[in-house]
């Protein structure tokens, strides 16, 4: 069985889109609870809150990984991340029995990448994902690192990657904006 997630509702045929890596692709896992990190995009929430005015096309932001033993961990970068993220925003979870594989290495544990499209077997309306995240935590499916449980050291990293990241997005107002918005210290 494959898992993936949509803010769009109703769709029968899951089709390859170009994303991060350029290519078009759909992207799935085997794990559900692997999936629920993509029902928002932590910049276009924060940008559409703020009133922050913009047409293109969102930047992708996530700030997870995977433990040893493939488990997900979601991290929160700053303050009530998580809660700001997916509290309130609903989707949806669709299922695959088969997917013809890309070829692609996703480079993420369990997932999977089709470049053709994929007929959909099930739905799943999700109501809301921050509540979803937490049952998968506590069933012990994923966890979460809050901001105030991360280490001095791993601060002082998000600080440093984080004003990078700013520095790098001349051309990508919308993350700057989100950027400015959640992490004061950079400049």
């Amino acid at each position: 069985m494959y898992f993936h997630a949509s803010p769009i509702g109703g769709i029968k045929l899951l089709e390859p889109r170009v994303s991060n890596h350029g290519i078009p692709l759909v992207y799935f896992s085997k794990k559900r609870e692997n999936v629920l990190v993509y029902l928002s995009n932590a910049i276009e929430k924060y940008c559409k809150e703020t009133g922050f005015d913009f047409s293109g096309p969102w930047t992708k932001w996530g700030s997870y990984g995977f433990q040893k033993d493939g488990t997900q961990r979601i991290d929160e970068y700053y303050p009530n991340a998580l809660k700001d993220t997916y509290k309130g925003v609903s989707g949806y979870i669709y299922t695959a029995d088969e997917i013809i594989d890309s070829g692609f290495q996703v480079q993420i544990p369990d997932a999977a990448a089709s470049s053709e499209s994929v007929p959909v077997k099930s739905c799943e309306f999700v109501p809301d994902a921050y509540e979803a995240i937490l049952a998968a935590e506590q069933k012990g499916l994923l966890s979460v690192l809050r901001y105030e449980d991360t280490s001095q050291r791993q601060l002082e990293w998000i600080e440093r990657t984080m004003q990078k990241e700013y520095e790098n997005a001349l051309n990508r107002p919308e993350y700057r904006h989100f950027i400015e918005g959640n992490f004061p210290f950079v400049k």
